[in-house]
């Protein structure tokens, strides 16, 4: 008797939204301190990637049915007007929230591109961890973590993660099983979007940092 060939169910999709510009992207390094919120810039790319998310509603059926953020404020922002275009609430997830910096937290960015430090933290970043804080390693294995959850939560569906870059470049290098020591050669602009698609042989990338349209994501 023949066996019934099971048909592949649909994957999970998820878009990963950096958080919008703020007075201090590239010149400080914010970490998890609170109290940072979105330049006038960082609003207006927050209601820019809002409309190209909201636009896959007619793409192929794929309007998401979740939109989640890290819960500091400039992640939130961001999430907002994704969310009221798609008529959901932001819910929090912790797991995206940005890698813990230590005592690097706040500091200049000038100055620490004149650490010692800082080459391996471009080079060899599997192997560092910030002072009096995480982990690479440990900020890779809570985002996947983070992510494994919401899946299971929406099978088949898709959802909005609003994070951080660097969250957002481990979860990517995870997905595409590339050691995270290359995950520094990733670009993750703020407001872009990096799909991942999560089926039954696991997961693959669909676009990363993209600023444009994405009616056109190909979902295999």
């Amino acid at each position: 008797m023949a066996s019934r060939r099971k048909t592949p169910s649909r994957p999970t999709v998820v878009l990963l939204v950096r958080h919008g510009t703020t007075p201090t992207t590239g010149k400080v390094l914010p970490g998890r301190a609170p109290g940072l919120h979105l330049s006038d810039a960082g609003r207006a790319q927050a209601d820019a990637v809002a409309g190209r998310i909201a636009a896959l509603a007619g793409a192929d059926g794929r309007q998401p049915v979740a939109v989640y953020a890290s819960p500091l404020e400039r992640t939130t922002e961001t999430a907002r007007p994704i969310a009221r275009q798609l008529g959901l609430r932001v819910r929090t997830e912790r797991g995206l929230i940005e890698c813990d910096f230590g005592t690097w937290t706040g500091a200049k960015l000038s100055g620490l591109y004149k650490k010692p430090e800082w080459t391996q933290v471009q080079r060899w970043p599997s192997g560092f961890r910030f002072p009096g804080g995480e982990s690479f390693l440990e900020m890779q294995a809570r985002m996947a973590s983070a992510i494994a959850r919401l899946v299971l939560l929406h099978r088949g569906g898709t959802i909005v993660a609003v994070s951080h870059a660097d969250p957002i470049k481990a979860a990517v290098s995870s997905a595409a099983g590339t050691q995270l020591d290359l995950f520094q050669r990733l670009t993750v602009s703020p407001c872009s979007v990096s799909a991942l698609a999560y089926g039954d042989g696991g997961p693959s990338v669909l676009t990363v940092n993209s600023t444009a349209s994405l009616t056109e994501l190909a979902v295999s």
